[in-house]
């Protein structure tokens, strides 16, 4: 194939491919290298035999700032605020993370007490108050110094608004400490909230010397191929230079599942499903989205970690239920899945690789859902001996058989998904009965009947490339930048025209950015009084306080057309649309069924056929209870399900009657 838009995410077990060109979809999986993610990149192109020189385009989403900000293993960060501030990071909002378990600590901050420093300078709304002490700066430089440090932000008062302060003691500090990442509030968020905007700032410092290293490594490797530069996904849903990522770390914790969003909106609405809602379950964790009218819902309201981060970013809620979650039996006798995951190595009990504890996949594994002695990745192979003695070791510390602990392994991690789901649909005043399904992600097709079962969902959708969807996501992903500005007024009082202005403004830096962009504009809304916003569509200025009431009433239930609505922000997206091409599905081409096994539903055992979903075609069909097994993944049609595959190749699932 020629003329392929390539698209490879890294996951926190295995690193899917999808190459896109011509109609066709190549596909490739090889285990992630958390060493060194790179390699896996480099591997997954080598495992689809992919030729350099056919390659146009190439995206990539990955974990390295995800995983930094788990791990607590980024740069050693230093914050440089106004005299007087010094504590913000650590009084935060006051709150607890539950309310009444006065055993919880908040995590710590990412710059401990010692690593924050203060200027003598201040600014009010209106402007300077008291002049930038050159003294004090010089003072901090030289503490900085002593202190060693590879990264520093610097959040001064009012900076959003009037950064001339901010942006003297980032040229000093820039100029003194040439080798320090230097973050600037002003650059990575000019909104006011001193707590998110110091939160987000210190992320963005914290993440940035790794993710900037990672990415200039994986630079060299991929120019040493032949391949173009990859485009890096962001958080929000869309891909930015590599340059500009390296630059902003921050917006790309959320690089990989972001992928998996976009790439479900793409297919799915290529069968005519809009409304959705998207589990994608890995080997390490499950990622929920929602998509309403084929956009994928963003928030500024994120805590990735315990860190407020307050960029845009695609309304992902995560679990720790993946195909490696491990099975474990807490001092109250009860069995319990993750949070802890087994990972790439050594990975569930069943592959081998020296892991003794059972895991999500040994379950599945064990109850017939996936084959025994099948290969995953090109080098892991399942064994179904190996799980049955790891199931029965848990089991017996809670008085359970190898297949009792499998079902109740299975059922409770389908618990913590189902809630997941709840918090993304329910909870944000949307019926789930009213969405489809999709599922992906290695073990997301096998858990996803019965998790729409619970959710009293009737369809489910399964896409060709659902093992590798967020690598298919990257590669049809648009480019984007998000832009803002504060504008702070009482929403009846504003001048039309000052808005238009600011818009403008806004358009006219993106387009310094972007070449030919496409303009989305959104405001930040709120009742008088209250502490946060809503973001709202802003292309007819007109009807902003209608909007508004519109979308407080389908989030809270209620609306007070009464009460004065006070604009915050003014937002703009920018995106430059990518060629998306058109999926096609074939003709089938032989009988799909290669054979039947034993698999277990809800206890009782039931022979079943296995489809192979290569052999299957549009128009081909499936009746529950089956086992279709895909390149990459597996799906479980329990009973009562059937389906049959689409013309662009989605295999589309529904409930009949009970």
């Amino acid at each position: 194939m020629s003329g392929l838009r390539l698209g490879v995410d890294v996951g926190g077990t295995f690193t899917d491919l999808v190459a896109l060109g011509g109609g066709d979809v190549l596909t490739a999986k090889v285990p992630s290298t958390p060493q060194d993610q790179s390699r896996g990149v480099m591997n997954s192109v080598r495992a689809g035999e992919v030729e350099a020189g056919s390659v146009t385009a190439f995206a990539h989403g990955m974990t390295v700032a995800t995983n930094a900000l788990l791990e607590r293993k980024g740069a050693k960060t230093a914050i440089v605020t106004t005299e007087g501030f010094r504590d913000v990071l650590e009084i935060a909002r006051q709150d607890r993370p539950a309310l009444y378990d006065l055993t919880q600590d908040r995590p710590a901050p990412l710059v401990p007490r010692e690593l924050r420093f203060t200027v003598r300078e201040r600014i009010g709304p209106e402007g300077e108050i008291t002049p930038l002490d050159e003294a004090s700066l010089e003072a901090v430089v030289e503490a900085l110094k002593e202190a060693e440090v590879e990264a520093v932000a610097v959040c001064l008062l009012f900076a959003f608004m009037h950064p001339e302060h901010e942006k003297r003691v980032g040229e000093v500090l820039r100029e003194a400490l040439p080798d320090v990442h230097v973050s600037l509030s002003s650059e990575v968020l000019p909104e006011f909230r001193e707590y998110e905007r110091f939160s987000t700032t210190a992320a963005d410092a914290y993440l940035g010397p790794k993710l900037a290293a990672y990415l200039k490594n994986l630079a060299n490797e991929v120019e040493g191929a032949g391949i173009p530069t990859p485009m890096i996904m962001q958080s929000s849903g869309g891909v930015i230079d590599l340059e500009v990522a390296a630059r902003g770390a921050a917006a790309c914790v959320l690089s990989g599942p972001a992928g998996g969003v976009v790439g479900a909106a793409y297919v799915a609405g290529a069968s005519g499903y809009d409304d959705l809602l998207t589990f994608d379950m890995g080997g390490t964790s499950s990622d929920v989205a929602t998509i309403l009218e084929g956009e994928a819902l963003t928030t500024t309201e994120a805590a990735i970690a315990g860190v407020p981060i307050k960029l845009p970013m695609v309304d992902i809620h995560t679990v720790s239920a993946g195909g490696g979650s491990i099975a474990w039996v807490d001092a109250g006798g009860a069995l319990r899945v993750g949070p802890h995951s087994a990972g790439a190595e050594p990975g569930p009990a069943s592959y081998g690789k020296g892991g003794g504890e059972p895991a999500v996949t040994d379950a599945n594994l064990y109850l017939g859902y996936l084959q025994d002695g099948v290969e995953l990745g090109g080098e892991v192979v399942l064994n179904r001996g190996r799980a049955e003695e790891a199931l029965t070791r848990v089991g017996d510390k809670a008085g359970m058989d190898a297949l009792e602990t499998a079902l109740g392994v299975v059922q409770v991690a389908n618990t913590e998904m189902v809630g997941a789901l709840r918090v993304i649909s329910v909870e944000k005043g949307l019926d789930p009965r009213e969405f489809a399904l999709v599922a992906f992600g290695g073990a997301g097709p096998l858990h996803a009947c019965s998790l729409a079962e619970e959710l009293n969902m009737t369809t489910v959708l399964v896409p060709k490339a659902s093992g590798v969807l967020s690598a298919l996501g990257l590669a049809v992903s648009d480019v984007r930048r998000d832009y803002v500005t504060p504008l702070l007024s009482d929403l009846d009082t504003v001048e039309k025209s000052r808005l238009e202005e600011s818009f403008e403004s806004l358009e006219r830096l993106a387009a310094e950015h972007l070449k030919g962009p496409e303009y989305t504009r959104r405001v930040d809304l709120r009742y008088a009084g209250q502490s946060f916003e809503l973001t709202v569509e802003a292309d007819d200025l007109d009807a902003l306080a209608k909007n508004f009431h519109a979308a407080h009433e389908r989030r809270y239930g209620y609306r007070m057309e009464e009460e004065t609505v006070e604009l915050v922000n003014l937002r703009l997206i920018a995106t430059v649309p990518v060629e998306r091409p058109e999926l096609e599905e074939k003709e089938p081409e032989d009988k799909a069924e290669t054979g039947r096994r034993e698999a277990n539903f809800d206890g009782e055992w039931v022979e079943v056929p296995v489809l192979d979903r290569t052999k299957m075609g549009a128009g081909s069909e499936v009746e529950g209870p089956a086992v279709v097994e895909f390149a990459e993944a597996t799906c479980v049609v329990r009973p009562g399900w059937s389906g049959k595959v689409d013309e662009v190749g989605t295999l589309i699932l529904e409930r009949g009657d009970e």
